[in-house]
């Protein structure tokens, strides 16, 4: 836990099962661990957390809850309750080590109190934001409130070289010489922080970076209590421990379940106990994987030679994935907000002000957000340097959209600028061929290398695109982002009293479905499409390695070949891009061209399949084909949820819309919503969490989990809140 400032306090938890041979240290949500599920099952964002961690045989509940007061925040409880796994996979360790730091990162105090030498009681501190506190490490119980039979305890004094690196740090100070020793029990050794080798001298050197570390070791069931009280609390009715945290844990489960479901009614549509259970794990995980980024994006900008880092700034922001992707992505954020903005709408509102408060003076945002050592820790080199033209869907024009009706008129007057800046950025950098296209930057630089060289800036990656990339090319789905983003910023502007008619008239072309005809529909492939210098006549092959003797020969690369030359066409890649006029509802309810594409949907040989929409037709040359050797197929198949919301969001549009296919759009949004719904539900039952993507032909979870970024957008799908 940490507060939203750039040089926050922090306060977290590791474990360790001690086994005879090993022991693993865990902190920070990592894939390679293997457990079989982890994540939230309750929080709302801002007072309390139910977590349950499954640990190969080890179950690890996790709570928090906050009480407000004084001027600081108020205080705050932990409460972490350790048992054996009923049932549950991998051998038992017999003891459990729990260790509890603080640390402070360039700014603030801390002062241990150590009680018989080994055991670090408390804490007390300050800093900028949260001026004096105590934090207290409470003494363990067994769930039943007894003490358990025997407790061992060691406390770590060390540097704190930035959140990042505190796991190697605690790692560096683990020795094996301490022993187990109840009274009347087997004698065991175990992994316990040494003091000496803590370096507790750096610390005293540098008192504003500093880490406590409070471990203690038992056997199994147990439970353990930290609680926060902030110097500013007056009149306080008593610690926030024991029954009066169980009190208030109840208080606010019963609260939550309440307000989910006045938010989303599951109960009221007939879900089951558990289908609610799975929904509301899906919001609470996006909700608890928040956080506040502090730092510099590395950016290669037009007007330099070289990278550079931008000037400092903070970003609030959901994530995708708290185990692979940890920090801010632009185009993932506004599918988050969709479901935020719903649960609340003013937490939101926040978010999106975050993002737009890290545009420069041109207009543009950096599409990925890396902007500190804990956030650059988990992202391989090659993606670290952003390039100012490259864009990225703007998609915090449909979470916009949704809270436009709602938002009050000072937020709407401070965010207006940034949008108008935003929105000319595209029109200026993003600019196709011909008046009223569009064509995304950034395409792949060495396209021999690459079957189809990838768009990362779309967001849809290895997404079919022009073989040959040019200035040639017209990109469907930045033309309908851009209608949408015209028509939002009609409706603000219009709100504030702003010169609407610019953006009317933009709205209006992008909107016109037969100049959207003439541009991007591809009558040979029966759908919208790119428009590029394109050949679908290319494959990879092993390039020959010229023999020079006496040295040791290069490996032979694999390398596109191209086997008939490009030349300037449609796009033959039926999928996400060809519905986006029907995602983003541009087609009018009695276009000629619906039911072509309500067809293409339905037809299993395209993209239909139980699981929901595949993102690239079983028909199409490049389906299910890797990019490169060591480049698997991303967007050439696989089932993905964002889109797939857009897709019943749209249905249900057309469905309640008078016109000639309106009744086949409403079958087709019974039967998506419901493939959606049922596999979703059916692999987190299995798997225990919400993934990345799914695959088309088996459902099954795939690339990162736990991915309870836009996948839990399934939560909008189960209350048909669009």
């Amino acid at each position: 836990m940490k507060t939203r400032s750039p040089r926050a306090l922090v306060t977290g938890l590791m474990w360790m099962q001690q086994r005879e041979a090993e022991a693993s240290l865990r902190h920070t949500c990592e894939q390679g661990d293997g457990l079989s599920r982890y994540g939230w099952l309750q929080h709302d964002g801002e007072n309390f957390g139910v977590q349950d961690i499954h640990d190969h045989g080890l179950l690890l509940r996790t709570e928090f809850v906050k009480r407000p007061g004084g001027e600081h925040g108020g205080d705050w409880s932990w409460r972490v309750t350790a048992r054996p796994e009923v049932g549950g996979a991998g051998t038992q360790a017999s003891l459990i080590s729990l260790f509890f730091y603080v640390a402070t990162d360039g700014q603030g105090t801390l002062q241990p109190h150590v009680e018989d030498k080994t055991r670090l009681a408390s804490v007390t501190g300050t800093t900028e934001e949260l001026g004096h506190f105590k934090i207290s490490f409470l003494k363990p119980t067994a769930e039943t409130g007894t003490t358990p039979k025997y407790a061992s305890y060691n406390y770590l004094q060390a540097a704190s070289p930035g959140l990042h690196r505190l796991t190697d740090v605690v790692k560096s100070s683990l020795s094996n010489r301490f022993v187990f020793a109840p009274p009347g029990g087997p004698r065991q050794r175990f992994f316990a922080v040494d003091t000496f080798r803590g370096q507790p001298g750096a610390a005293e050197q540098d008192p504003r970076s500093h880490l406590l570390l409070h471990q203690v070791t038992l056997q199994l069931p147990c439970r353990v209590e930290v609680t926060f009280e902030s110097g500013s609390v007056v009149g306080r009715p008593g610690p926030l421990a024991g029954p009066a945290l169980t009190e208030e844990l109840a208080r606010h489960v019963a609260a939550f379940e309440q307000r989910f479901e006045e938010t989303f009614s599951l109960g009221r549509k007939g879900f089951a106990p558990a289908q609610q259970r799975f929904a509301q794990a899906a919001l609470s995980n996006m909700l608890g994987g928040m956080g506040y980024f502090h730092g510099r994006s590395i950016v290669q900008s037009a007007h330099t030679e070289h990278p550079v880092p931008y000037p400092e700034g903070s970003l609030f922001t959901a994530v995708p994935s708290r185990s692979f992707f940890p920090r801010g992505f632009l185009w993932d954020e506004g599918f988050h907000q969709l479901l935020l903005a719903r649960w609340d709408p003013a937490l939101s509102r926040e978010v999106i002000a975050h993002w737009l408060d890290l545009m420069n003076v041109e207009g543009w945002i950096p599409r990925e957000q890396i902007l500190d050592d804990e956030a650059r820790a988990k992202v391989p080199p090659e993606f670290v340097l952003q390039h100012n033209e490259n864009a990225n869907p703007p998609t915090l024009f449909l979470a916009l959209q949704q809270l436009l009706g709602t938002a009050p008129l000072p937020y709407l007057q401070r965010v207006f600028p940034r949008l108008r800046t935003w929105y000319d950025w595209y029109n200026t950098t993003q600019a196709g061929p011909l008046p009223s296209t569009f064509r995304w930057r950034g395409r792949d630089r060495d396209p021999e290398l690459f079957l189809n060289p990838k768009t990362l800036t779309s967001g849809l990656d290895d997404y079919p695109r022009a073989s040959h990339p040019s200035a040639d090319e017209r990109h469907l789905d930045l033309r309908c982002w851009m209608a949408l983003a015209s028509a939002v910023m009609g409706d603000m502007a219009e709100r504030l009293g702003e010169p609407a008619e610019p953006y009317r008239h933009a709205q209006r072309e992008l909107s016109d479905n037969g100049l959207l005809d003439r541009l991007h529909w591809a009558e040979r492939l029966g759908a919208f499409a790119d428009y590029g210098n394109h050949s679908q006549a290319v494959g990879l092959e092993r390039e020959k390695v010229r023999v020079v003797p006496g040295q040791v020969p290069p490996a032979p690369r694999l390398v596109r070949v191209v086997r008939k030359a490009p030349e300037l066409q449609f796009v033959g890649a039926l999928g996400y891009v060809s519905l986006f006029p029907l995602l983003l509802q541009l087609l009018r309810p009695d276009s000629p061209r619906l039911p072509r594409v309500l067809a293409a949907m339905r037809s299993e040989q395209h993209l239909w399949t139980p699981y929901g929409l595949r993102s690239l037709s079983r028909a199409s040359p490049l389906y299910m084909k890797r990019n490169t050797e060591h480049d698997p197929p991303y967007w050439r198949g696989p089932v993905w949820i964002n889109i797939n919301y857009l897709a019943v969001r749209a249905l249900h549009h057309y469905s309640s819309h008078e016109g000639p296919y309106r009744e086949q759009a409403a079958q087709l949004y019974r039967e998506l919503r419901a493939n959606l719904i049922a596999n979703l539900y059916r692999q987190y039952a299995e798997s225990g969490y919400l993934w990345e993507q799914y695959s088309d032909s088996t459902g099954k979870g795939q690339g990162c989990y736990p991915f309870t970024g836009w996948s839990a957008l399934v939560v909008l799908v189960m209350a048909e809140e669009y």
